[in-house]
């Protein structure tokens, strides 16, 4: 019984003791070779029709079923999880630069700089991100690159105030004042200083982000608004739907392989708090 743990421990030692670290960049690495080697272990279109209709799981040829259309549901599985992983990293990659370019120049400057970016941060907030993000989608026509827009521009409040806390803790501190008083500019300052010590946050607050993506994307092409060119998990759900009582399976695959991405994502979280917290790294440790 001990072997067994001690072989954990060494597995998790280097991701300084986070178990739910190492087990959502595990899932997620599946996830991610899965993405990467779609076109080789599926190298038709996943649009396209390969057999008959409705071929439930376990027919030979199609291990996962065929759906309404006579196309191939492991096909469309991996291929769409390229999709849904490019939306959720570039969405979140654009949240992350306007919430941390927002959060450092409010936080750092204060007076009117922070009121104004702080009202339009509200301005934000207050919005449905949801519905907001249908608006976009619609008004930039449906495509993979406006539904990244679309959730970037309304998912960054969040990081621009976890920023902004973290920059109004940094600027007081003593290498930041020693910083001012050699004369060093306000730009220089943020980009070597404030905002290399006010990160931390965002690492573990941008895996919520993606994942949050991830199931917008899946929302939107659920409802039609995804691009009709390219096959994702919320796409694939939608067009199962119609289906649900006779083939379940067309909906509860794609459905469950959203499901394990975002608890990755989530696992990856928790364990990178755990990891950038020390109160919690001492207590793993003891």
């Amino acid at each position: 019984m001990s072997l067994p743990m001690t072989r954990l421990q060494r597995l998790v030692r280097p991701l300084g003791g986070s178990r739910p670290l190492l087990v959502g960049a595990l899932i997620l690495g599946v996830m991610l070779a899965a993405a990467l080697l779609a076109n080789w272990l599926y190298p038709r279109d996943p649009l396209d029709i390969v057999a008959a209709a409705n071929l439930w799981p376990g027919t030979p040829g199609h291990f996962l079923g065929t759906d309404m259309m006579g196309r191939d549901m492991a096909s469309g599985l991996v291929h769409s999880a390229g999709v849904s992983l490019a939306v959720g990293f570039f969405a979140a990659l654009l949240s992350v630069t306007i919430g941390i370019a927002v959060g450092v120049v409010a936080g750092y400057c204060g007076g009117w700089a922070d009121d104004a970016l702080m009202r339009a941060t509200e301005m934000f907030q207050t919005l449905p991100s949801f519905l907001f993000s249908i608006v976009l989608v619609v008004i930039l026509e449906p495509s993979i690159a406006s539904i990244i827009f679309a959730i970037g521009v309304t998912a960054w409040p969040q990081i621009a105030r976890l920023v902004r806390a973290e920059a109004m803790r940094v600027r007081n501190a003593e290498y930041v004042t020693a910083a001012r008083t050699i004369g060093l500019p306000g730009r220089r300052i943020i980009l070597r200083h404030v905002l290399p010590n006010s990160l931390a946050p965002v690492v573990v607050a941008t895996s919520v982000l993606m994942a949050n993506a991830i199931l917008t994307e899946a929302s939107l092409s659920f409802l039609g608004l995804g691009d009709p060119s390219v096959i994702s998990w919320g796409s694939m759900i939608g067009m199962g739907r119609s289906t649900l009582r006779t083939a379940w399976y067309m909906t509860a695959l794609p459905g469950a392989a959203i499901f394990i991405t975002v608890i990755s994502f989530m696992l990856l979280g928790n364990g990178l708090n755990d990891y950038f917290n020390p109160r919690l790294k001492k207590q793993s440790a003891r």
